[in-house]
């Protein structure tokens, strides 16, 4: 059975939790509880908690890992890098290229660094949690020139090398494919950029 994909907006800033769940052993991982653990731990009633998958460690991301640790008592998974800048309690380090077993379920991580250091993506089947690697309409905000230039050169190596059919589910707004976003994001590359182009941009 596929993977189902269960998702709520939480927070003052609208983040993205998600629950993947494996129907078949009935076994979940909660990703990103950034806020409202009574409504991500809803989310997750009718299926065994497994573990808590964080994509990078901005506060909004985990605002409720806390309570909903507590309540489940599962390990947290979050890359090593992410701690240079944020205190965030984790028990299992996460690199790209790691295959996490979930039930019957495989999700194997991708290390897309450019919106913080150790942002990591979990894809499921021809479908990716990205965090803040990609929304519709541009990249994850960054903070330097040299970060924006990590985002494009990880978006040009990895993220549009998928398939066009690949489904991405980011960490604030609205899913969307690598299909639908690529013309927009090649032509932004075509065009060039500013050298000290970087903050919230648009492929437009």
């Amino acid at each position: 059975m596929p993977a189902e994909i269960r998702t709520t907006q939480v927070g003052p800033w609208g983040m993205n939790t998600y629950v993947i769940v494996d129907p078949a052993a009935g076994r979940s991982a909660i990703v990103d509880p950034g806020a409202d653990a009574e409504t991500i731990l809803a989310l997750t009633a009718d299926t065994t908690v497994d573990k808590i998958l964080l994509t990078h460690a901005h506060p909004d991301h985990w605002g409720a890992l806390a309570e909903v640790k507590e309540a489940t008592k599962v390990p947290v998974y979050l890359h090593p890098a992410e701690t240079a800048a944020y205190d965030v309690p984790f028990d299992v380090p996460l690199a790209g290229g790691q295959i996490i077993e979930l039930g019957e379920l495989q999700l194997q991580t991708v290390h897309t660094p450019g919106h913080t250091p150790g942002m990591i993506c979990f894809k499921i089947d021809h479908r990716i949690i990205v965090g803040d690697t990609l929304f519709v309409g541009g990249p994850g905000k960054t903070w330097s020139p040299e970060e924006f230039v990590t985002t494009l050169r990880t978006l040009q190596e990895i993220v549009f090398v998928w398939p066009d059919e690949t489904e991405f589910y980011p960490g604030h707004g609205s899913s969307g494919t690598i299909g639908q976003e690529r013309p927009a994001f090649e032509a932004f590359v075509a065009r060039g950029w500013p050298a000290d182009l970087y903050g919230d941009v648009t492929w437009e």
